[in-house]
């Protein structure tokens, strides 16, 4: 086999590869925001729910104390629960990245990508 040919086929091995890894990691990407969008979905619905649970207490308050009671009782879970789905979601998307990224790492690796990425 001739120096030429050997290269062709290395060349069209190295293609093969980079191509395998990019569909692996498209479809790692996909089935990652799938799972973000179903989380969102969730958080969005029990948001809803919360919201209109705390204003059908608001319509039965008897007093302006039951009123701010309500609201502040409110106001506190809405915050604690937006702040635990912010983690969630950030940790979320940092694992799709890793997800993504490891079908091309060794693609990314040969070429010669710096180790700050390959470590991430």
């Amino acid at each position: 086999m001739s120096d030429v040919q050997r290269f062709g086929d290395e060349v069209q091995r190295a293609g093969k590869n980079g191509f395998n890894g990019a569909v692996s990691s498209f479809a790692e990407a996909n089935k990652g925001l799938q799972a973000i969008a179903a989380e969102i979905t969730a958080y969005s619905k029990k948001t809803f729910e919360d919201g209109t649970r705390a204003f059908e207490q608001l319509l039965g308050a008897k007093s302006l104390g039951q009123v701010i009671e309500i609201q502040s009782q409110y106001a506190r879970m809405v915050y604690e629960a937006h702040v635990a789905e912010l983690s969630k979601l950030g940790e979320m998307y940092a694992g799709l990245t890793r997800n993504a990224y490891k079908p091309v790492e060794p693609a990314a690796a040969k070429a010669g990508t710096p180790n700050r990425l390959r470590s991430a």
